[in-house]
């Protein structure tokens, strides 16, 4: 892409970059936040002790324990009068997450997102139809300011009202849609419920984040709606979507923006730092950010760091799982989206489906509930085919349970694939 940075074309110039800007955002980080203060002269480290990359290794992780310790404004390095926005993880266990952006912040933000759109093939004039939440989620409005700085059109169109969305789609003609991938499917069912066509919509290309999603519903989603599928990858705690996005020409996993951002991969057990290539826990470090820098923060998401291929800065894998939704049952560690991979290979089956696990006796036990496709005649076959793929692939016996068309609660969001009722009552 001819729009990106020089350093974006260039290994060593970037890596010296990096250090310039690591260097800078380590020293603000200890001047202005009494944790990092406090952790990195626990771990006997200041920011002058960053002499290269892989002396970042010596700085302590950042965690979103640590996160919410300091409630609500507590990570912010800068006087709130410079805070020009706040965001918030959606809460679901404990406190929520509250990030804050500067001006300056906000701005580098939306250019990233527009460099996102730009890599998946969106182009000024291309009106983007934008199906993510808005308000505390930084997804809607990190697409919407993204896609107005790229030259685009915006279509305000939030999360929910499904039958509407796709009236607006119908209507106003939209080149782009920005969702999760879940919700999209739920757009797809809407699509065929009202019998029109998904294949004859204005969609040309879908930016897709938010939650991890397989190769499998890539090609679910693209042939349906004749369309380009791309992952967009991000998250509040480091900034928001847009912290790099794959290429609509190689779709080989997002490109990580590393003038912006540092990433590592760690083990998940130990907190070494893993080579290139070897899958682990990713990590990020902010290199520009203002109202809130970021030192090593432990994402949960499981990934490996790949050689870049459409510029300099390294791409990471498909999101294989996060650590902390790691199912492991009678030994066996299960990720959703190898349940995900494995059910879309079976014709008579949806996208749809959750993950029950429950104790019944001494012992763990996984169900997996998924919808039929309106034409599957044979449910328990289909059923049995999907039980049989999971022990032989994945090693874990579990009960699979293949319910009717629409039983299943749809998502106007982020997809909830596990039910624990293990702590029900």
């Amino acid at each position: 892409m001819r729009d990106l940075p020089p350093e974006l074309h260039d290994r060593a110039a970037l890596e010296r970059l990096q250090l310039t800007r690591l260097r800078q955002s380590l020293a603000h980080a200890y001047a202005g936040n009494a944790h990092y203060r406090r952790a990195f002269d626990e771990a006997g480290v200041t920011p002058d002790d960053l002499r290269s990359l892989a002396d970042l290794a010596r700085f302590p992780f950042t965690t979103k324990t640590d996160l919410r310790a300091t409630y609500p404004y507590g990570f912010f390095c800068v006087p709130m009068d410079q805070v020009a926005r706040i965001h918030a993880s959606s809460g679901t266990t404990g406190k929520p997450t509250v990030v804050g952006y500067t001006k300056t912040d906000i701005a580098i933000w939306a250019e990233l997102v527009a460099r996102s759109i730009r890599a998946a093939g969106g182009r000024p004039g291309m009106k983007v139809h934008v199906a993510y939440g808005y308000g505390l989620f930084t997804g809607g409005l990190g697409a919407h300011y993204g896609a107005e700085a790229a030259g685009c059109t915006v279509i305000p169109v939030s999360g929910g009202q499904t039958a509407k969305q796709v009236q607006l789609i119908c209507d106003f003609a939209p080149d782009i849609i920005m969702v999760t991938p879940s919700y999209m499917l739920t757009l797809l069912d809407e699509f065929r419920r009202q019998g029109v066509d998904p294949r004859g919509t204005s969609l040309k290309l879908g930016i897709f984040g938010a939650e991890p999603w397989s190769e499998a519903l890539r090609q679910e989603i693209e042939t349906s709606f004749a369309m380009d599928a791309v992952d967009i990858y991000g998250l509040s705690e480091v900034m928001g979507p847009g912290v790099g996005s794959e290429f609509v020409a190689t779709k080989d996993g997002p490109v990580i923006w590393e003038d912006h951002f540092y990433p590592e991969i760690i083990d998940p057990e130990t907190g070494a730092v893993l080579p290139d290539g070897i899958e682990g826990e990713l990590v990020f470090s902010s290199l520009t950010k203002e109202a809130m820098p970021i030192v090593r923060y432990r994402t949960r998401d499981r990934t490996r760091l790949l050689p870049g291929t459409s510029c300099a800065a390294r791409r990471i894998a498909r999101i294989s799982g996060r650590t902390d939704d790691m199912l492991i049952v009678r030994g066996v560690n299960v990720f959703p989206t190898q349940i995900e991979e494995l059910l879309l290979r079976c014709a008579g089956l949806t996208a749809h489906y959750q993950l029950e696990l429950t104790r019944p006796a001494r012992m763990d036990e996984l169900t997996i509930v998924v919808e039929a496709r309106a034409q599957c005649a044979d449910r328990d076959g289909q059923g049995s085919k999907l039980q049989a793929a999971i022990k032989e692939l994945i090693g874990v016996t579990a009960a699979v349970r293949v319910v009717a068309p629409e039983t299943l609660e749809r998502s106007a969001g982020k997809a909830q694939r596990l039910k624990d009722l293990r702590r029900s009552p």
